[in-house]
């Protein structure tokens, strides 16, 4: 198809040109990112579109677009689509309800390597987690390499992107869940009673997790760190976390 390359990973599709992404847009199709060079006219529409369908806008040169679209022709747009269609919050909070159990979600405070939400999409789904939350800025997405890292997990967990996350972990307090953030600081991860609801929130790589985020928490757990180096990578210590979730609820979701 003219202005359209697939990914063999996943077949999310690559969409270059102005006309095709205005009518993938306007489609309904399942976007990710639309990256663009320039303002006014098609693109400022492009934009509104964007907008107006919740897609994430990124500016960037035109070099990067040629290099992500292997054409000079993209019309100053590329739009990546999504491996899977974004869910709700209320889609999250259903899947406990019609499950009978406590509600689980993983809340990714900026993870922006692809491969560490992969991964944690993973080891998500193999948790028992009912999903998870990302924000719309400072995270990856659900790009192919989302999809290929976390072994197709991404299409079976419910990832529900969000514009404001402090508002997000404020609705799932509504909700009578409690959210525990991780960081040095915290009790020791064992010590500490995930059985009832719980939203367990992982930092970004580099930074952890957020101020703003911090003061959402009602409580901070942290891993032992008995080495030289005092931090993991943020999937792996999500895993830990994870898992002692599971361990203490036994066979709940089994």
């Amino acid at each position: 198809m003219e202005n359209k390359n697939l990914t063999e990973e996943s077949g999310t599709e690559m969409i270059y040109g102005r006309n095709p992404v205005t009518e993938a847009l306007k489609s309904d199709a399942c976007l990710d990112t639309i990256y663009i060079c320039g303002s006014g006219g098609s693109l400022g529409l492009i934009r509104r579109l964007a907008k107006e369908k919740g897609v994430v806008v990124k500016d960037a040169l035109d070099a990067k677009l040629t290099k992500l679209s292997g054409t000079a022709s993209h019309q100053g747009v590329v739009a990546i689509g999504a491996c899977a269609e974004y869910a709700t919050i209320e889609d999250i909070l259903a899947v406990s309800e019609k499950n009978g159990t406590k509600p689980f979600i993983i809340i990714c405070d900026e993870i922006e390597d692809p491969h560490n939400l992969g991964a944690i999409i993973r080891t998500a789904e193999t948790s028992g987690a009912d999903g998870i939350i990302i924000p719309k800025r400072r995270s990856a997405g659900l790009n192919a390499t989302v999809f290929k890292t976390s072994a197709g997990a991404a299409s079976l967990v419910p990832v529900a992107r969000v514009s404001n996350l402090a508002a997000a972990i404020d609705e799932l307090k509504e909700h009578g869940i409690w959210i525990y953030g991780t960081d040095a600081s915290g009790t020791n991860y064992t010590d500490t009673d995930f059985t009832g609801s719980c939203g367990l929130v992982i930092g970004s790589e580099g930074f952890g997790i957020s101020r703003l985020i911090q003061k959402k928490c009602d409580f901070m757990v942290k891993l032992p760190m008995l080495g030289s180096i005092n931090s993991l990578n943020a999937s792996v210590a999500a895993g830990i976390f994870m898992y002692e979730v599971l361990r203490q609820r036994g066979s709940e979701k089994a």
